[in-house]
């Protein structure tokens, strides 16, 4: 069976939901249709002549790309210009471009994550935020002999997380009470007949992202017809997601053998660098793509190296100005989300009962050279 392309964006924006990305960025689908059945994905850093071809001899129907082939607005269509090339050529093939950009930069598991993983980047923590969960307190209450059918239900359905504590409730036993009227089936008792029942009131946080799937959860699990339960929200502040991390090397090293570190996990055959190549680093801040605006960021954060692409001229001399060693790999760098996103994909597709195939692109999109 076949993924329509409906159901393979579902599945990302699992992985990357689009709220998490910085405000009018360019994501989401951008060329043709999700309408049909998907035989295979190809997932892409860049959507390029090169990479059209590629999908086109694969047989594939949609490109999942990073970065935006329309960012900039366009004025006309015109197909003897690059753009409007590309554009006819993706038409012409009916291969569909959908775009997961900073939203997949701030997710968990995401773009900046691969990257600090690869580094060997411990205790992550967020560089910038972009989006918070916001937090509800969900009450229900449920007969005795179902509590931890339905307690067990909320957790795995994403319920009960305060910080790194997971399966967190509170619960109090006490006497429900209710007539059935006529129509009921009522678990407990008989229509007509006023009834008293032993019930726990369970209480656990929620936050909003999972808010949707542990309601459904809770409803398939509570043995009632009618489940009587509170959800308000909160003021606390719930798991945030952004961009960049800032964590710690398991050891300090200079800063030149930290770029060679750089080199092989990124795979990238130079890195430009800032600062003394026998300086100390151990803190470490990463951000994928451009990241000349995330200078201060990083060294507030306390990082000693901030390991990003497009840095300026100006920028290098302010980052060694206030001590801020860098490395910057470049922006091509991302490509490590092509292997990272396919597996992901490709695993949640095939656990669904789904044929669909997803591929890592092989299209070299790095447009400098060395001479």
């Amino acid at each position: 069976m076949l993924a329509r392309g409906e159901t393979v964006i579902q599945w990302m924006e699992k992985l990357a939901p689009k709220h998490y990305a910085v405000p009018d960025d360019r994501i989401g689908l951008q060329i043709g249709s999700l309408r049909k059945e998907i035989r295979r994905v190809l997932v892409a850093l860049d959507v390029t002549p090169a990479v059209v071809e590629e999908a086109g001899e694969l047989g594939a129907e949609l490109i999942i790309a990073h970065h935006a082939p329309l960012y900039r607005p366009l004025k006309h269509l015109q197909t003897d210009t690059p753009e409007g090339a590309l554009m006819a050529s993706l038409l012409r093939r009916d291969i569909a471009v959908y775009v997961a950009h900073t939203n997949l930069d701030s997710a968990e598991g995401g773009m900046n994550d691969w990257m600090a993983e690869a580094l060997g980047i411990e205790g992550r923590a967020v560089l910038e935020e972009v989006h918070t969960d916001k937090l509800f307190k969900l009450a229900v209450f449920v007969p005795v002999d179902h509590q931890d059918a339905v307690r067990g239900a909320l957790f795995n359905a994403g319920a009960g997380w305060i910080g790194n504590y997971s399966h967190c409730s509170f619960n109090i036993e006490g006497t429900g009470t209710f007539l059935p009227r006529e129509g009921t089936d009522p678990y407990i008792g008989k229509q007509g007949k006023f009834e008293k029942a032993a019930e726990v009131r369970i209480e656990t946080i929620v936050p909003d992202s999972a808010r949707k799937a542990v309601v459904q959860a809770m409803l398939k699990a509570h043995p009632y017809e009618e489940v009587a339960y509170d959800l308000y929200p909160v003021d606390l502040k719930g798991r945030s997601f952004g961009l960049g991390r800032v964590g710690s090397l398991p050891q300090p090293e200079s800063l030149d053998s930290f770029c060679e570190r750089v080199k092989k996990a990124l795979d990238v055959p130079f890195v430009r660098v800032v600062g003394d190549g026998s300086r100390q680093v151990r803190k470490v801040a990463v951000l994928g793509g451009s990241g000349s605006r995330y200078i201060r960021h990083a060294k507030f954060a306390g990082a000693d190296v901030l390991v990003t692409g497009d840095i300026d001229y100006h920028t290098a001399h302010d980052a060694d100005a206030m001590g801020l060693a860098i490395v910057d790999p470049g922006h091509n760098a991302e490509k490590i989300m092509k292997p990272k996103t396919a597996r992901w994909l490709q695993e949640k597709l095939k656990a669904a009962g789904y044929d669909t195939e997803v591929l890592p692109s092989q299209a070299n999109t790095e447009p400098f050279r060395l001479r």
